[in-house]
């Protein structure tokens, strides 16, 4: 069995630490902590064979934009013949706040064009997601230039906060399923949020 956890984002340094790019900052994280780099540059992404809680798992990044991001993970698929059940997709949410983690298996696209792009290019919505909150943007911006953009100076803690839980929660469901992953990832956040 081989897991695929995807990271999406639009490519090249402009836009690496921006809002949009939350899950590739997920998969940052996933490769500092095993000691990888994603050197891999096929399926038009950045990607890395590897283990994950015992588990060979594929690390990728694709690098073409986000509304195009199906066409990475299709490619991807399509090679190693992974089933939908093994594949988990991280992305940003703008109807979360910042700080929110929220595990999901199916479902729509809600608005994300990445999440648009991976479903018509796969066919199906049955793969796992964890989405990372980002919040409303506070000052009026146009939400296209809000989710391009660098979380406000006073977001570092809870981003950083998030992108942990974020990779924890990738960690959980391959060590122990979704179901375990929905329950302590999701509940857990809110129980943070509540000061529990």
């Amino acid at each position: 069995m081989m897991n695929l956890i995807v990271g999406l984002g639009n490519p090249g340094p402009r836009y690496e630490a921006t809002r949009h790019n939350a899950g590739q900052l997920v998969i940052s994280l996933l490769c500092r902590e095993l000691g990888v780099d994603l050197k891999d540059s096929r399926f038009q992404s950045s990607s890395a064979v590897t283990r994950l809680e015992g588990t060979k798992t594929i690390l990728l990044c694709p690098t073409t934009y986000m509304n195009l991001s199906g066409t990475s993970v299709k490619s991807c698929v399509d090679y190693y013949k992974i089933d939908p059940d093994n594949i988990l997709i991280i992305h940003d949410d703008l109807d979360m706040p910042l700080g929110r983690v929220k595990v999901i298996r199916d479902g729509g696209a809600g608005g994300h064009n990445g999440i648009r792009s991976v479903i018509n290019c796969l066919g199906t919505t049955q793969f796992a997601r964890i989405k990372t909150g980002i919040g409303r943007p506070r000052y009026g911006e146009p939400v296209e230039e809000y989710v391009l953009s660098s979380f406000y100076s006073d977001e570092k803690d809870a981003r950083e906060e998030a992108i942990h839980l974020a990779a924890q929660a990738c960690r959980l469901i391959t060590s122990k399923g979704i179901e375990s992953a929905m329950n302590q990832t999701n509940c857990q956040q809110l129980n943070d949020l509540l000061g529990g």
